[in-house]
């Protein structure tokens, strides 16, 4: 399969996936069918990041490239999560985002030589890893807050029946939390391992703004093990970190990327 056709069937099964949820949603339609679609996207953009990495001698990194790369990773922790529990919702969110990302990777991304130690591949694997993680926990806290806020209000809607009870969606939140502070105490510790120089390969603001974002992380669970958060406030906390991290991540690299044009 080519890079084109392979970007194409990606899109295509991403966005029936995340139409055939809707659909089962309506219709009682079984699970098997979009989680089928889901499983033919993933690989199929699997198989776009592995041509881009073959022909980059390296991941592709740069601004569009890592979006499409934490696309995937976002898409695949979806169908592992929609696999076990009622969560069709996240599907619907995350698939036609990852459609998405592979589209604008392929027409405008930037896919030069980027060859990188095995250090460094490591330490851009693990990173990318901790931003899906929190992308997924962001969405479920703002899943959990509109759960919250229509049983509050006795609203109760037919979406809400696409996500398991209250409890088991503020359980899996704060999981993926947990998995999303690992994975950036990885980041922060392979980047002071294997980064070379901060300021010279502008990486210093990164690493700032991750720090805050895995601090903020880090008082939120120990706030919810001594103190029991939930509800609101464990929201604004993860959407805290989520948008340090998002600007740590994608407002650097489009700033110098995009418009400062610096590699």
């Amino acid at each position: 399969m080519n890079l084109e056709l392979a970007t194409a069937v990606a899109v295509i099964a991403y966005l029936l996936s995340a139409g055939l949820w809707v659909f089962r949603q309506r219709s009682g339609l079984h699970t098997l069918f979009p989680q089928a679609f889901a499983l033919l996207a993933l690989a199929a953009h699997a198989l776009c990041q592995g041509l881009y990495w073959q022909a980059a001698n390296g991941p592709d990194v740069h601004v569009f490239g890592a979006l499409s790369w934490v696309a995937l990773a976002m898409a695949a922790i979806t169908a592992l999560l929609t696999a076990q529990k009622p969560l069709s919702a996240l599907g619907v969110l995350v698939y036609p985002i990852a459609a998405a990302s592979v589209l604008i990777n392929a027409n405008w991304g930037t896919h030069g030589d980027n060859s990188l130690a095995w250090q460094m591949k490591l330490h851009v694997s693990i990173a990318l890893l901790g931003y899906a993680s929190l992308s997924i926990a962001a969405l479920l806290a703002a899943l959990y807050w509109l759960q919250d806020r229509a049983l509050r209000r006795r609203h109760l809607q037919s979406w809400m029946s696409t996500l398991p009870p209250l409890m088991q969606t503020e359980q899996l939140l704060f999981k993926t939390l947990g998995a999303s502070w690992l994975l950036l105490t990885l980041t922060l510790a392979t980047g002071l391992v294997f980064v070379e120089d901060m300021m010279a390969q502008h990486l210093w603001h990164k690493t700032v703004l991750t720090a805050l974002s895995w601090l903020a992380l880090l008082v939120l669970l120990i706030g919810r093990m001594r103190y029991g958060w939930r509800g609101t406030r464990a929201v604004h906390w993860t959407l805290t970190a989520m948008v340090l991290l998002a600007l740590a991540f994608f407002g650097s690299k489009f700033v110098l990327e995009m418009l400062l044009r610096t590699s």
